[in-house]
């Protein structure tokens, strides 16, 4: 059984001490640190060295105020070390994010970082190796059968029906949905329906890094730029009792989020309807990403519940365990 030493870097990310790799690490000064995607809980506050990642994700970084060196490495390019290869696969989860798959002489690694499978439609998509994989480490951060996420269709028509509905009824249709990902996702549906949008301060330059890269988030604006009227609003949650927002006498919220598939969501806030979308993978499709790339052994991590996603594969067959910390991501 191929086995690579694993650590955790102070309990956040992971180290390959003998290949002197560190994976979304904060804390690996003497390590090449590879950074899966731009999401905060995933990139290193201060670092000596510079940090490998992909172009989409390092511009990412640039617009969210990260001051360190690096390299950007495209997606399907080896990167060559002394004792690895690393190569970069789209994860669709957000733009630029990228599974790292490591190749040494002691077998070959793929980790995840956050993926999604079906990928992001605001993604480069979410590829895997078209290797035999000997450790795969995937992110479990909706690990229960509970989660099994509605088709994209079902979930951008609910998105641009609510949007549509309450404009009619001269409301402002606010969706609560994070600044980097989430929210270039519900642009992404209401741009299709030329519906226009006011957006969160702190996400307007990462849409504009975005449409860089091709993708049409529609007409859209500043909070602090337009009027609200007749257009939607898309803010994370923690700007809902900002003074600006109170203004809006007139308001109807949704809350956008995998974690408003529960019930217990809609009861802790003060909303009028939960959307479950979701850029992380479902239970079920981890199941069945498992099953087509059949690993040597799985280590679940970036989850509350791994344990039931390990009883699960374990019960198909599969070596599988949980590693490190139990933890969610910055968003869901």
């Amino acid at each position: 059984m191929i086995q690579f030493e694993l650590e955790h870097a102070h309990g956040h990310g992971i180290v390959l001490p003998e290949l002197k790799i560190g994976l979304d690490t904060r804390f690996s000064q003497h390590l090449i640190q590879v950074i899966s995607h731009a999401h905060a809980d995933h990139v290193p506050h201060k670092t000596k060295r510079p940090i490998l990642a992909s172009p989409a994700t390092i511009d990412l970084m640039i617009a969210r105020g990260f001051k360190g060196d690096y390299e950007k490495l495209d997606f399907y390019t080896p990167f060559e070390t002394d004792v690895a290869r690393i190569t970069l696969f789209p994860a669709g989860h957000i733009l630029g994010s990228a599974q790292i798959f490591i190749e040494s002489e002691k077998g070959n690694l793929l980790y995840t970082g956050d993926f999604k499978y079906p990928a992001s439609p605001v993604s480069e998509g979410c590829f895997f190796p078209e290797k035999p994989i000997d450790i795969f480490i995937a992110e479990a951060t909706f690990g229960l059968p509970i989660y099994k996420w509605k088709p994209q269709e079902f979930l951008d028509k609910s998105i641009v029906d609510f949007a549509k509905k309450h404009l009619n009824n001269g409301y402002t249709p606010i969706f609560l949905a994070y600044n980097l990902g989430k929210g270039q996702e519900v642009m992404h549906a209401l741009a299709k329906a030329e519906i226009p949008m006011t957006i969160h301060d702190a996400g307007f330059e990462l849409c504009k890094v975005y449409e860089q890269y091709g993708f049409h988030l529609g007409n859209y604006k500043k909070l602090g730029d337009s009027s609200h009227q007749g257009r939607a609003l898309i803010i994370p949650s923690n700007a809902l009792d900002s003074g600006s927002v109170q203004k809006i006498s007139k308001q109807k919220v949704a809350y956008v989020s995998g974690w408003a598939a529960l019930e217990a969501r809609r009861q802790q806030m003060i909303i009028d309807a939960r959307i479950p979308l979701s850029d992380h993978i479902d239970f079920y499709e981890l199941l069945r990403v498992v099953e087509q790339l059949k690993p040597k052994k799985t280590y679940i991590t970036h989850s509350p519940n791994p344990d039931m996603v390990c009883y699960f594969l374990q019960k198909n067959g599969f070596d599988a365990q949980p590693l490190g910390e139990h933890e969610r991501g910055e968003d869901s």
